[in-house]
Protein backbone atom coordinates (compact mmCIF):
# COMPACT_ATOMS: atom_id res chain seq x y z
CA UNK A 1 0.00 0.00 0.00
CA UNK A 2 2.34 2.62 0.82
CA UNK A 3 4.88 1.67 -1.44
CA UNK A 4 2.60 3.76 -3.96
CA UNK A 5 3.74 7.10 -5.64
CA UNK A 6 1.08 9.01 -3.58
CA UNK A 7 2.20 7.85 -0.10
CA UNK A 8 5.91 8.03 -0.88
CA UNK A 9 5.33 11.65 -1.81
CA UNK A 10 4.28 12.16 1.12
CA UNK A 11 6.84 10.05 3.13
CA UNK A 12 9.80 11.64 0.99
CA UNK A 13 8.63 15.57 2.03
CA UNK A 14 7.31 14.69 5.64
CA UNK A 15 10.62 16.51 6.90
CA UNK A 16 10.00 19.75 4.68
CA UNK A 17 6.05 20.25 5.93
CA UNK A 18 5.24 22.39 8.53
CA UNK A 19 3.67 21.01 11.78
CA UNK A 20 -0.02 21.03 10.40
CA UNK A 21 0.87 19.34 7.40
CA UNK A 22 3.01 16.79 9.14
CA UNK A 23 -0.31 16.31 10.78
CA UNK A 24 -2.26 15.64 8.01
CA UNK A 25 0.70 13.50 6.24
CA UNK A 26 0.75 11.34 9.54
CA UNK A 27 -3.08 10.94 9.63
CA UNK A 28 -2.80 9.83 6.00
CA UNK A 29 -0.49 7.27 6.74
CA UNK A 30 -1.98 5.69 9.27
CA UNK A 31 -5.76 6.03 7.96
CA UNK A 32 -4.73 4.67 4.26
CA UNK A 33 -7.77 2.42 3.87
CA UNK A 34 -10.50 5.06 5.12
CA UNK A 35 -8.47 8.56 4.33
CA UNK A 36 -9.02 8.31 1.27
CA UNK A 37 -12.49 8.49 1.26
CA UNK A 38 -13.09 11.90 3.39
CA UNK A 39 -13.76 14.99 2.00
CA UNK A 40 -11.03 17.51 2.79
CA UNK A 41 -13.81 19.26 5.82
CA UNK A 42 -14.01 15.64 7.37
CA UNK A 43 -10.42 14.93 7.06
CA UNK A 44 -9.51 18.80 8.79
CA UNK A 45 -12.36 18.02 11.51
CA UNK A 46 -10.65 14.55 11.89
CA UNK A 47 -7.17 15.68 11.83
CA UNK A 48 -7.62 19.15 14.33
CA UNK A 49 -6.36 21.56 11.17
CA UNK A 50 -8.28 23.98 9.19
CA UNK A 51 -10.03 22.71 5.56
CA UNK A 52 -7.85 25.23 4.28
CA UNK A 53 -4.90 23.37 5.78
CA UNK A 54 -6.02 20.50 4.00
CA UNK A 55 -5.98 21.85 0.89
CA UNK A 56 -2.62 23.72 0.52
CA UNK A 57 -1.28 20.38 2.06
CA UNK A 58 -2.46 19.17 -1.30
CA UNK A 59 -0.59 22.02 -3.31
CA UNK A 60 2.58 21.37 -1.53
CA UNK A 61 3.19 17.52 -2.68
CA UNK A 62 1.83 19.79 -6.06
CA UNK A 63 -1.44 18.09 -6.32
CA UNK A 64 -3.81 20.06 -8.66
CA UNK A 65 -6.23 20.31 -5.53
CA UNK A 66 -7.52 17.98 -3.11
CA UNK A 67 -9.68 16.14 -4.90
CA UNK A 68 -6.74 15.23 -7.03
CA UNK A 69 -4.55 14.16 -3.76
CA UNK A 70 -7.92 12.48 -2.80
CA UNK A 71 -8.36 10.38 -6.09
CA UNK A 72 -4.43 9.44 -6.18
CA UNK A 73 -5.10 7.80 -2.77
CA UNK A 74 -8.05 5.92 -3.53
CA UNK A 75 -6.54 4.65 -6.80
CA UNK A 76 -3.57 3.35 -4.54
CA UNK A 77 -6.03 0.65 -2.59
CA UNK A 78 -6.23 -0.78 -6.26
CA UNK A 79 -9.39 -2.19 -6.18
CA UNK A 80 -13.14 -0.49 -6.10
CA UNK A 81 -14.72 -0.34 -3.16
CA UNK A 82 -18.28 -1.79 -2.35
CA UNK A 83 -21.18 0.56 -1.35
CA UNK A 84 -21.17 -1.37 2.29
CA UNK A 85 -17.61 -0.95 2.46
CA UNK A 86 -17.42 2.89 1.86
CA UNK A 87 -20.58 3.15 4.17
CA UNK A 88 -18.07 1.38 6.74
CA UNK A 89 -15.37 4.08 5.87
CA UNK A 90 -17.04 7.01 6.18
CA UNK A 91 -19.55 6.68 9.05
CA UNK A 92 -18.43 7.17 12.25
CA UNK A 93 -21.11 5.15 14.68
CA UNK A 94 -20.90 7.41 17.47
CA UNK A 95 -21.19 10.83 15.69
CA UNK A 96 -24.66 12.48 15.68
CA UNK A 97 -26.72 13.49 13.21
CA UNK A 98 -27.74 16.65 13.91
CA UNK A 99 -25.06 18.46 11.92
CA UNK A 100 -25.07 16.55 9.03
CA UNK A 101 -27.32 19.09 6.76
CA UNK A 102 -24.44 21.54 7.46
CA UNK A 103 -21.71 19.49 6.62
CA UNK A 104 -23.08 18.07 3.46
CA UNK A 105 -24.12 21.08 2.44
CA UNK A 106 -20.61 22.66 3.11
CA UNK A 107 -19.08 19.32 0.89
CA UNK A 108 -22.00 19.98 -2.05
CA UNK A 109 -20.38 23.64 -1.71
CA UNK A 110 -17.07 22.94 -2.47
CA UNK A 111 -18.01 20.29 -5.14
CA UNK A 112 -19.75 23.45 -7.20
CA UNK A 113 -16.41 25.06 -6.53
CA UNK A 114 -14.17 22.23 -7.89
CA UNK A 115 -16.75 21.65 -10.80
CA UNK A 116 -16.56 25.56 -11.68
CA UNK A 117 -12.95 25.30 -11.95
CA UNK A 118 -13.15 22.35 -13.92
CA UNK A 119 -15.21 23.40 -16.36
CA UNK A 120 -13.78 24.63 -19.66
CA UNK A 121 -16.43 27.02 -21.16
CA UNK A 122 -14.89 26.71 -24.73
CA UNK A 123 -15.96 22.76 -24.50
CA UNK A 124 -19.37 23.75 -22.42
CA UNK A 125 -20.19 26.18 -25.70
CA UNK A 126 -19.09 23.46 -28.34
CA UNK A 127 -21.57 20.91 -26.23
CA UNK A 128 -24.52 23.07 -26.63
CA UNK A 129 -24.33 23.68 -30.23
CA UNK A 130 -23.89 20.25 -30.36
CA UNK A 131 -26.72 19.87 -28.87
CA UNK A 132 -29.28 22.71 -31.32
CA UNK A 133 -27.11 21.03 -34.63
CA UNK A 134 -28.12 17.03 -33.52
CA UNK A 135 -30.76 15.68 -35.34
CA UNK A 136 -31.72 13.47 -32.20
CA UNK A 137 -30.22 13.16 -29.03
CA UNK A 138 -30.13 10.18 -26.76
CA UNK A 139 -29.03 10.37 -23.63
CA UNK A 140 -27.52 7.32 -21.95
CA UNK A 141 -27.80 7.33 -17.57
CA UNK A 142 -28.59 4.33 -15.65
CA UNK A 143 -29.02 3.24 -11.90
CA UNK A 144 -28.80 6.62 -9.73
CA UNK A 145 -27.73 8.92 -12.57
CA UNK A 146 -30.63 8.45 -14.15
CA UNK A 147 -32.45 11.04 -12.02
CA UNK A 148 -29.97 13.44 -13.95
CA UNK A 149 -30.38 12.08 -17.34
CA UNK A 150 -34.67 12.60 -16.77
CA UNK A 151 -34.00 16.05 -15.66
CA UNK A 152 -31.89 16.86 -18.77
CA UNK A 153 -34.48 14.81 -20.99
CA UNK A 154 -37.77 16.61 -19.82
CA UNK A 155 -36.36 20.04 -20.68
CA UNK A 156 -34.49 19.58 -24.35
CA UNK A 157 -37.60 17.47 -25.24
CA UNK A 158 -39.95 19.92 -24.45
CA UNK A 159 -37.90 22.40 -26.36
CA UNK A 160 -36.63 20.42 -29.05
CA UNK A 161 -38.69 17.35 -29.36
CA UNK A 162 -36.15 15.02 -30.63
CA UNK A 163 -34.70 13.59 -27.07
CA UNK A 164 -34.97 10.29 -25.61
CA UNK A 165 -33.19 8.94 -22.32
CA UNK A 166 -32.96 4.97 -22.95
CA UNK A 167 -34.29 3.84 -19.75
CA UNK A 168 -34.43 0.23 -20.30
CA UNK A 169 -30.67 -1.16 -21.04
CA UNK A 170 -31.96 -4.57 -22.66
CA UNK A 171 -33.01 -2.24 -25.20
CA UNK A 172 -30.55 -0.45 -26.23
CA UNK A 173 -30.12 -1.73 -29.28
CA UNK A 174 -33.32 -1.13 -30.47
CA UNK A 175 -33.30 2.47 -29.93
CA UNK A 176 -30.01 2.90 -30.99
CA UNK A 177 -30.05 1.21 -34.56
CA UNK A 178 -30.38 3.54 -36.54
CA UNK A 179 -27.68 6.00 -35.05
CA UNK A 180 -26.02 8.41 -37.19
CA UNK A 181 -23.07 10.70 -36.96
CA UNK A 182 -25.76 13.23 -37.33
CA UNK A 183 -26.95 12.34 -34.03
CA UNK A 184 -26.07 13.38 -30.46
CA UNK A 185 -25.43 10.86 -27.48
CA UNK A 186 -25.01 12.32 -24.03
CA UNK A 187 -23.85 9.90 -21.52
CA UNK A 188 -23.61 10.21 -17.40
CA UNK A 189 -21.93 7.93 -15.68
CA UNK A 190 -20.32 8.41 -11.85
CA UNK A 191 -18.31 5.87 -9.57
CA UNK A 192 -19.22 2.90 -9.49
CA UNK A 193 -19.13 3.04 -13.44
CA UNK A 194 -21.95 0.80 -14.87
CA UNK A 195 -20.64 -1.63 -17.70
CA UNK A 196 -23.60 -0.77 -19.92
CA UNK A 197 -23.03 2.92 -20.05
CA UNK A 198 -19.56 2.14 -21.32
CA UNK A 199 -20.92 -0.34 -24.09
CA UNK A 200 -23.03 1.86 -25.25
CA UNK A 201 -20.73 4.36 -25.50
CA UNK A 202 -18.30 2.36 -27.13
CA UNK A 203 -20.97 1.27 -30.05
CA UNK A 204 -22.18 4.79 -30.69
CA UNK A 205 -18.24 6.13 -31.25
CA UNK A 206 -17.72 3.10 -33.89
CA UNK A 207 -21.11 4.03 -35.19
CA UNK A 208 -19.83 7.86 -35.90
CA UNK A 209 -22.11 9.22 -33.31
CA UNK A 210 -21.14 12.26 -31.68
CA UNK A 211 -20.61 11.88 -27.94
CA UNK A 212 -20.49 13.98 -24.52
CA UNK A 213 -19.44 12.50 -21.79
CA UNK A 214 -20.73 14.31 -18.33
CA UNK A 215 -18.37 12.07 -15.59
CA UNK A 216 -16.63 12.52 -12.01
CA UNK A 217 -13.08 12.32 -12.92
CA UNK A 218 -10.62 12.19 -15.98
CA UNK A 219 -9.62 8.48 -14.38
CA UNK A 220 -13.33 7.58 -15.42
CA UNK A 221 -13.58 4.53 -18.17
CA UNK A 222 -16.21 6.97 -20.40
CA UNK A 223 -13.45 9.58 -20.63
CA UNK A 224 -11.95 7.40 -23.75
CA UNK A 225 -15.69 7.89 -25.62
CA UNK A 226 -16.33 11.09 -25.20
CA UNK A 227 -15.97 13.64 -27.83
CA UNK A 228 -16.30 16.60 -25.23
CA UNK A 229 -15.97 15.80 -21.69
CA UNK A 230 -17.31 17.87 -18.39
CA UNK A 231 -16.74 16.85 -15.04
CA UNK A 232 -18.67 17.36 -12.24
CA UNK A 233 -17.05 16.67 -8.59
CA UNK A 234 -19.87 14.43 -6.98
CA UNK A 235 -17.98 13.77 -3.72
CA UNK A 236 -19.56 13.80 -0.39
CA UNK A 237 -18.87 12.20 2.99
CA UNK A 238 -21.68 9.38 2.33
CA UNK A 239 -21.62 5.89 0.17
CA UNK A 240 -24.15 7.98 -1.63
CA UNK A 241 -22.74 10.31 -4.97
CA UNK A 242 -23.90 13.48 -4.67
CA UNK A 243 -25.45 14.88 -8.07
CA UNK A 244 -25.69 18.98 -7.13
CA UNK A 245 -22.78 19.65 -9.38
CA UNK A 246 -23.64 17.33 -12.29
CA UNK A 247 -27.32 18.77 -12.03
CA UNK A 248 -25.87 22.41 -11.93
CA UNK A 249 -24.04 21.35 -15.30
CA UNK A 250 -27.80 20.25 -16.73
CA UNK A 251 -29.19 23.35 -15.58
CA UNK A 252 -26.79 25.28 -17.32
CA UNK A 253 -26.64 23.38 -20.54
CA UNK A 254 -30.58 24.01 -20.74
CA UNK A 255 -30.34 27.40 -19.83
CA UNK A 256 -27.36 28.24 -22.42
CA UNK A 257 -29.20 26.00 -24.95
CA UNK A 258 -32.66 28.27 -24.46
CA UNK A 259 -30.83 31.75 -24.44
CA UNK A 260 -29.00 30.73 -27.48
CA UNK A 261 -32.56 29.41 -29.43
CA UNK A 262 -34.72 32.07 -27.37
CA UNK A 263 -36.95 32.91 -30.36
CA UNK A 264 -37.60 29.53 -31.19
CA UNK A 265 -38.00 28.17 -27.71
CA UNK A 266 -40.86 31.31 -26.72
CA UNK A 267 -42.96 30.41 -29.99
CA UNK A 268 -42.99 26.70 -28.36
CA UNK A 269 -43.72 27.88 -24.95
CA UNK A 270 -46.70 29.77 -25.89
CA UNK A 271 -47.70 27.14 -27.97
CA UNK A 272 -47.37 24.75 -25.14
CA UNK A 273 -48.83 26.99 -22.46
CA UNK A 274 -52.28 26.95 -24.61
CA UNK A 275 -52.20 23.74 -24.32
CA UNK A 276 -51.22 23.29 -20.76
CA UNK A 277 -54.34 25.63 -20.45
CA UNK A 278 -56.38 23.16 -22.48
CA UNK A 279 -55.65 20.50 -20.40
CA UNK A 280 -56.29 22.72 -17.27
CA UNK A 281 -52.61 20.92 -16.39
CA UNK A 282 -51.14 23.52 -13.47
CA UNK A 283 -53.04 24.02 -9.78
CA UNK A 284 -54.31 28.07 -10.11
Amino acid sequence: MLESDVYQRIIENRDKMSKSHKKIANYLIENNETAPFLTASRLAKNVGVGEATVIRFAFFLNYKGYPDLQRHMQEALQRKMTSAEVLARTTDENEKTEHVVTEILNDDIQNLRTTLRQVDPEVFEKVVRQMIEAKRIYIIAYRSATSVGAFLEFYLDLVLQNTELIRQADGVSEHLLDITEEDLVIGFGFSRYTKRTVEVLKYVKQHNAKTVVITDHLMSPLVPYGDMKIIASTEINSFIDSFSAPMSIVSALITALTRSEHKKVEKRLKELEDLWETFDVFYD
